[in-house]
Parts: C-alpha cells; sequence; structure tokens
C-alpha cells in the first residue's frame, strides 16, 4: 500500500482508477472543501473491484460515534445491503436512490482518517493484493457477504460497549476488499465467526435479532 505519489498505475484514465488501493481512493477526501457533502453515488462512481469495500469503509462511520445507538442505526442497515448484495452475487454495488444522493462531508472524512492514521501507516507495509480466491470468486464473495449480514446484526443490536469492536472489525473486512487482501480477509472470517458464536449464538441475541428483523421486513 504505497502512497499514490509512488504508484505510477495509480493514476486516473479516462475517469477510472487502474489501481485502487487504500491511499488512492482515499486521496479524494484529502484537498477541497471541508463542508462539501460528497454523495455516495458520486464517490463510488467509476470504482471497479474496490466499490464494495469502499462503500463498506464508509458505512461504517457511524459506528466510531460515541452516542449509543448511532452506530447500529445508521451503519447496521447500510452493512446489511452491503452483505446482502455480496451474498446475491452483485459484482458492484446497487444503490437505492435516497442512499445514492447521501453521503459524509469532506471534512468528517479527513477527520475520521486522521484518527486512523496511525493503524493505516502500519498496514501500509502489510496489506497487498494477494489470495485472489478468498477474494474475487463468487463462493468466496457470499461467504464474505453472509458474515457481513451476521456482524452488521450483531452492531444493530444493542450489545453495550460493542460499536467500536464490531465497528473496527467491519473496518477491516472494507480494507481487505478494498486492497484485494485475500489473507487479511481470511483472519477477517475466523473474527466475525468467533464474533458471531460468541456474542450471537451463546447469548441469543444474534437469533432474536434475525427474526426481528425478518418480522420487520415481511410485516409479521
Amino acid at each position: 500500500m504505497t502512497p499514490p505519489a509512488d504508484r505510477p498505475d495509480d493514476t486516473v484514465q479516462d475517469g477510472a482508477y487502474q489501481n485502487e488501493g487504500i491511499r488512492t481512493l482515499l486521496g479524494m477526501f484529502e484537498r477541497g472543501d471541508p463542508a462539501e457533502q460528497l454523495s455516495l453515488g458520486q464517490i463510488l462512481q467509476g470504482l471497479e473491484q474496490s466499490a464494495f469495500g469502499m462503500f463498506l469503509f464508509i458505512a461504517i462511520l457511524p459506528a466510531f460515534i460515541p452516542i449509543p445507538g448511532i452506530g447500529g442505526a445508521v451503519s447496521g442497515p447500510l452493512v446489511l445491503l452491503i452483505g446482502a448484495q455480496l451474498l446475491c452475487g452483485l459484482s458492484r454495488p446497487w444503490l437505492p436512490g435516497f442512499i445514492a444522493r447521501r453521503g459524509p462531508k469532506r471534512g468528517t472524512m479527513h477527520t475520521f482518517l486522521g484518527k486512523i492514521s496511525r493503524p493505516l501507516r502500519r498496514l501500509d507495509r502489510m496489506l497487498k493484493p494477494r489470495l485472489p480466491l478468498l477474494i474475487s470468486p463468487l463462493p468466496a464473495r457470499m461467504f464474505t457477504g453472509a458474515l457481513l449480514i451476521l456482524v452488521g446484526v450483531l452492531l444493530s443490536l444493542p450489545i453495550p460497549f460493542t460499536n467500536y469492536l464490531f465497528g473496527f472489525q467491519l473496518l477491516l473486512f472494507a480494507l481487505a476488499l478494498i486492497e484485494r487482501d485475500g489473507a487479511l480477509m481470511l483472519v477477517n472470517w475466523a473474527a466475525a465467526v468467533a464474533a458471531v458464536l460468541f456474542f450471537g449464538l451463546s447469548s441469543g441475541q444474534l437469533v432474536n435479532g434475525v427474526i426481528e428483523l425478518v418480522q420487520r421486513w415481511t410485516g409479521g
């Protein structure tokens, strides 16, 4: 994950990224009016392989807001949407109009990136495209989608002191998707399964949460 200046292939040609590494993608938030609101449709336009990763990266931002209930209420449904689309085999995110027109302010993204700059610098030396069988094939994307749905449900539930935990876990999923890093994805799979077993099935909260969501969606 080398800075864009050192990556000649990271330049944008004909409106599309040639190499969609995390530094290249996030460079779009570094310059410009901090008060400018960037729509999700605008941010994801032109992205190819990393579109789901960037969508997830932005979706989990509210999980790091230190106000109880905000992270689950905002991030949870977006994570479920992303997970469902991966589970259904979509190669690019589909955004309903009311979601595509919304998005973070440039200054909000810049502040968030500043807070996580230290771990990002460490990850710079570690993340790279590898083990594509854990990223690109349909079964891998479907399994990732299923885990995102389960972790998204956990994030939506009122489990005390877990917003940051699930938010960080989803952030690693986003980085793995953006960098096409199958090794990190394998770690994410193991961590997500452990979280589901520990926080969900052991206490019954995950099962109850899924039942409530199904009843809400079906009107039951």
